[in-house]
């Protein structure tokens, strides 16, 4: 009887060991399967309809010459320095406007037509200054010629010499100011005086804005028109921090707007900011290398910059795959089981990346296509 109950004890003890045993390892599968760094659970094993399904192909290292790709975008921006403001240099109602808004002009065009009687005034008080110059200048020849012959005193001469030097003065002031509103003084004469005066377009650009509307009267600080020179065309590019060390000024790049990412054209960097703003990028500034009427201000803009190439060794991209900011391919293990492995990944360009240090995956077979579709079986396995 004592020896009956010695073995129900111990039995009774013997089971709840294997219970409490049991116990912690399943709770030990549990926390492991949640996990992607240790052990078994970076193994995924696949049943034959579920590898057709996925349609794997197996790949392996490789050795190539490869470039990094650095994609960029940004905005496309006018230069300060080539946006320009028109003003009439003299008040005055506007008579007519010859442009619309996002119009494109010419050196030299006609922009408005400002008209007022103070323009009349101007060529008047040119003309009567010029007679007056040409009196003066007689009487100071007839004076110097008396003075040389005592028959002028000397006070006269300085006099009539003052006056021819004053009017010519200001005979050349109101020349000027002629100039300054688009007349030429030369071929002014009492038959061609006229009420109007002509903005004209500094450069060839296109209209930003139009400030005035006709029969507006302008004062000579009213901006009329604002005016854009596309030779001052600036691409403003975001780069990121990762590609901050790989982005240099003089570099050459390629550019396009979405509208039409198969038109590229070339630029190249002209400056690149030394600071990281919030959003973990920097700026770099970029100019076409010739003027393209396809980017206007403002326009969103996609670039490309190929960095030197090397000899590395890499994977197609779709073999390499990216969870929780790190990289992983999969081994293929035979049997239908695929380890999942951290990789680290260096350039990269259309077709293949570049693996750090990946001596340790030589004569491993790697998954090429459908390496994702496992990723997504590991992580719904962890869950």
């Amino acid at each position: 009887m004592h020896f009956k109950k010695t073995s129900i004890y111990s039995l009774s003890l013997v089971l709840i060991l294997s219970s409490c045993s049991g116990k912690k390892e399943e709770e030990k599968t549990v926390y492991e399967n949640t996990k992607f760094t240790k052990g078994t659970e970076n193994t995924v094993h696949l049943t034959e309809k579920q590898i057709q399904s996925v349609g794997l192909t197996i790949t392996s290292l490789q050795n190539r010459n490869m470039e990094k790709l650095v994609r960029l975008n940004g905005k496309a921006e006018i230069a300060p320095s080539h946006i320009s403001s028109v003003s009439s240099i003299m008040g005055g109602h506007i008579k007519s406007i010859n442009v619309i808004n996002g119009s494109h002009f010419n050196k030299g065009q006609v922009l408005a037509v400002v008209e007022d009687p103070q323009f009349i005034q101007l060529q008047q008080d040119y003309l009567v200054t010029k007679a007056q110059l040409e009196a003066a200048r007689l009487n100071f020849t007839r004076q110097k010629d008396l003075n040389t012959s005592k028959a002028s005193s000397d006070k006269t001469m300085q006099t009539a010499q003052a006056d021819y030097s004053t009017l010519n003065a200001t005979l050349k002031g109101l020349e000027e100011k002629l100039r300054i509103i688009g007349i030429n003084a030369k071929g002014l004469s009492t038959g061609n005086i006229r009420s109007r005066i002509n903005i004209y377009a500094p450069f060839t650009g296109f209209v930003s804005k139009i400030l005035v509307n006709n029969g507006q009267y302008i004062n000579p600080a009213d901006t009329l028109f604002e005016l854009i020179n596309p030779a001052g065309l600036l691409l403003e590019l975001k780069v990121f921090e990762n590609d901050v060390n790989d982005i240099k000024t003089g570099q050459d790049i390629l550019v396009y707007n979405n509208q039409h990412p198969d038109q590229k054209s070339n630029a190249k960097i002209i400056s690149v900011v030394p600071s990281i703003e919030n959003g973990g990028s920097a700026t770099a500034v970029a100019k076409l290398s010739s003027v393209n009427a396809g980017f206007v201000k403002g326009m969103y803009i996609n670039a490309e910059v190929n960095i030197s190439s090397r000899y590395t060794q890499g994977l197609p991209n779709e073999a390499v795959v990216s969870y929780e900011n790190k990289n992983y391919v999969f081994e293929d293990l035979g049997k239908s089981k695929y380890k999942m492995i951290p990789v680290v990944t260096g350039i990269s360009d259309d077709q293949f990346t570049e693996i750090v240090k990946a001596d340790f995956l030589k004569d491993k077979k790697i998954v090429q296509k459908g390496a994702y579709g496992l990723l997504m079986m590991l992580k719904n396995k962890a869950e």
